[in-house]
């Protein structure tokens, strides 16, 4: 039997940098950290953490200020990619071969799986059957967290799945210094998301209001990049916009939003379809 056969995915490039994902990695011991706390196995996944390891190792040193005990597994489709991982092995970090199956020894299931710039490389149809077979592997109020980001991660994205219940919320994060509108983020949407950021689709309907709270709170700028972000996200509010978060997390540059919001138009991903091999 092929590797294909055994695990669920694909090879991917595994383009990594240190402090890649960091933005993730700072609203994981935010909003995100309760489910940690919690979790009678503070189990957690870095699932195709890539080229080299060096996102498993700080996922572990940021998580273990919210919850010491925590365990990181990370895992790559690449077996080459383990082997070489494995000499950064150290109590609490360890590294397997598989895929969106998880294969985790003992049958224990991982309270967090973190996947990132797995799915920008898959086709778009391949989105629902990968949150599916996470989610299924999941600890009972696990949550998987799939986006994508920058090279330097100063931009990302991400999309929080729960078992039971699909996509939740749309999160971005920004490094505000520079930016010109807050739909530059597009490029960098989560796979079921970035070519849907069309006329017609909520989630350019969000971009694009985003962008106009952003343009009428341009006097604020004098005062600093921050103040304006949080004066818009203020303004999608009013709007009517189910924002998630509140003005401690808008000024660290990111915002959440209930995925009913920026969904698909049609059918959204739903875990049924396409088969990962």
């Amino acid at each position: 039997m092929t590797r294909r056969a055994r695990h669920l995915g694909e090879i991917t490039r595994g383009t990594t940098n240190p402090n890649r994902l960091r933005r993730a990695d700072r609203w994981l011991t935010g909003p995100a950290a309760d489910r940690l706390r919690r979790a009678s196995d503070p189990l957690v996944v870095d699932l195709g953490f890539g080229a080299t390891p060096v996102t498993a190792v700080e996922l572990l040193t940021r998580l273990r200020a919210v919850r010491p005990g925590v365990r990181v597994v990370g895992i790559e489709i690449d077996p080459e990619r383990v082997a070489a991982a494995r000499s950064w092995r150290r109590p609490g970090l360890d590294f397997a071969v598989g895929g969106f199956e998880i294969p985790l020894p003992d049958g224990r299931r991982p309270i967090v799986v973190r996947a990132f710039n797995v799915l920008r490389q898959y086709p778009e149809e391949a989105v629902g059957p990968a949150w599916q077979a996470v989610s299924e592997r999941l600890a009972p109020g696990g949550l998987l967290v799939e986006g994508t980001c920058d090279e330097l991660g100063r931009r990302a994205t991400w999309v929080a799945v729960e078992p039971g219940r699909g996509p939740v919320s749309l999160t971005l994060s920004l490094r505000l210094a520079g930016l010109s509108h807050p739909s530059e983020i597009a490029e960098r949407l989560p796979k079921a998301l970035i070519h849907r950021n069309v006329p017609g689709e909520p989630v350019h309907t969000f971009l694009s209001a985003f962008d106009t709270a952003w343009d009428r709170q341009a006097p604020l700028a004098a005062f600093g990049v921050r103040q304006r972000w949080t004066a818009a996200v203020r303004d999608l509010v009013t709007g009517g916009w189910p924002v998630l978060c509140g003005p401690a997390r808008w000024r660290l540059g990111e915002v959440s939003v209930a995925w009913h919001a920026v969904a698909p138009a049609g059918d959204p991903p739903t875990g049924h379809g396409t088969t990962l091999t």
